[in-house]
């Protein structure tokens, strides 16, 4: 693990003493955990975020830690703890919190933030992210570096294809059709530009999740112990992600990579891509065309999946160290600091008060696009999530792949899915 501004409690102690300013000589210290796997940008604006609260807490000394992936980090959290030595806190995927629960290494923030004022800080943030966040009634995670997956178009790619720019796919039907439009051959019948491109490496459930909800099913209940993958509108969603290449044509054959997708939208390769709302800055900032970004198309109903990382507090700290990282968590998640976070990375902003203050204001009324995921979150669900997440997201996206690459029939691959899943989680029942 690489340690990222280690001078970070020295330097605020350097700048707090230099204004006069008497620091404590029981001063807490806090390691926090930080996926870093979201990019460069997010890594610095952490840093950033950190030494400003340091500089305004010099009594509070934090060693932020790069830890990696957000798998990484989780592992390396889970790892810290066993030995017992694990952070005081950690940015780390809202679908690990029944992990988290079954290990018994993070406490309920409802156990530490107690007061009115921390209640109405708890009930503040968008009910969408919540339901990755609470479970039995408490409150194990606090939504920060929280996204959806979007749809990014490219504007001259559709004007070239006879299709109104200003216009994304609104339904299943019209992304294929529009699809079909956009695809381009060379003299030889090799396709050099796709119709739309839906990664299924890195995250294929996820995007997956993305079709499931607009078909009105859900892939996990709320108490994270049961799986309903081969629901037949499971079925149907996975059928028709098949045959965006298989029977339409619109879509490259076989596992598309989640980390190169980007990089081909930005070369022409694929005239749409479905992808987090988290890459909407290094779109804007790498696109070399006018681009749009849009809900992901309905089919019996609008919707999609949050995603990403939640705040979690970990059990094996003092009381001195739970309170300062409440206090941490409540500042960073704060609307001018989680404004700030938004507008660096593309992440949605966590609550509504966050989008009300001036400098959202201005860079949404800039930037219309940063608006699209927020109000896609009236029609989000809870990313899946159960105990023994990573085991059953893992036989989920195996289903995946070997439907995506013809080995089983949707129905065959989700069919055997559901029975291992059932295996795992008949102890949580």
């Amino acid at each position: 693990m690489k340690s990222i501004f280690k001078s970070l409690g020295l330097a605020a102690s350097a700048a707090a003493l230099s204004l006069g300013t008497a620091i404590s000589a029981h001063a807490v210290d806090l390691q926090f955990y930080f996926p870093v796997a979201v990019g460069g940008k997010a890594a610095t604006t952490i840093e950033e975020l950190t030494a400003e609260y340091s500089a305004a807490h010099p009594d509070v000394n934090i060693d932020a830690v790069y830890a990696g992936s957000y798998q990484d980090t989780v592992s390396k959290a889970l790892t810290a703890a066993r030995g017992g030595n694990p952070p005081q806190l950690s940015v780390i995927l809202s679908v690990d919190m029944f992990t988290l629960i079954d290990e018994d290494v993070i406490v309920a923030f409802d156990d530490i933030a107690n007061t009115e004022e921390d209640k109405k800080w708890l009930s503040s943030f968008y009910p969408a992210f919540m339901e990755n966040s609470q479970t039995g009634g408490k409150t194990y995670g606090i939504p920060f570096q929280r996204s959806t997956p979007v749809l990014y178009w490219n504007k001259e790619a559709f004007k070239a294809a006879d299709l109104d720019p200003e216009k994304a796919p609104a339904t299943w039907e019209e992304m294929v059709s529009m699809g079909k439009k956009l695809v381009k051959k060379d003299a030889s019948g090799n396709v050099t530009q796709w119709g739309v491109r839906i990664p299924s490496s890195g995250f294929p459930y996820w995007l997956f999740q993305g079709l499931t909800t607009e078909n009105d099913v859900i892939l996990a209940n709320a108490e994270g112990n049961k799986t309903n993958f081969d629901d037949p509108k499971v079925v149907e969603a996975l059928q028709y992600l098949v045959d965006l290449s298989a029977k339409h044509g619109v879509m490259a054959p076989g596992i598309i990579e989640w980390g190169a997708t980007p990089k081909a939208f930005f070369e022409g390769n694929t005239a749409m891509m479905w992808t987090s709302t988290g890459n909407l800055t290094n779109v804007r900032n790498n696109a070399p065309f006018d681009f749009g970004v849009a809900m992901l198309p309905a089919n019996k109903r609008r919707g999609a999946p949050t995603g990403g990382g939640n705040f979690y507090v970990f059990k094996d700290s003092s009381d001195e160290q739970k309170k300062a990282s409440v206090d941490f968590v409540k500042w960073i998640t704060a609307p001018k600091q989680a404004a700030k976070w938004s507008m660096a990375t593309g992440y949605v902003a966590p609550s509504p008060a966050a989008w009300e203050t001036d400098e959202m204001k201005a860079y949404a009324a800039d930037f219309p696009p940063a608006l699209i995921a927020r109000e896609q979150l009236k029609y989000a669900v809870a990313e899946l999530a159960t105990y023994q997440n990573q085991r059953i997201t893992r036989v989920l996206n195996d289903a995946l792949h070997a439907a995506i690459t013809g080995k089983k029939s949707p129905e065959d691959a989700l069919k055997a899915a559901q029975a291992e899943a059932d295996r795992i989680l008949s102890e949580y029942r």
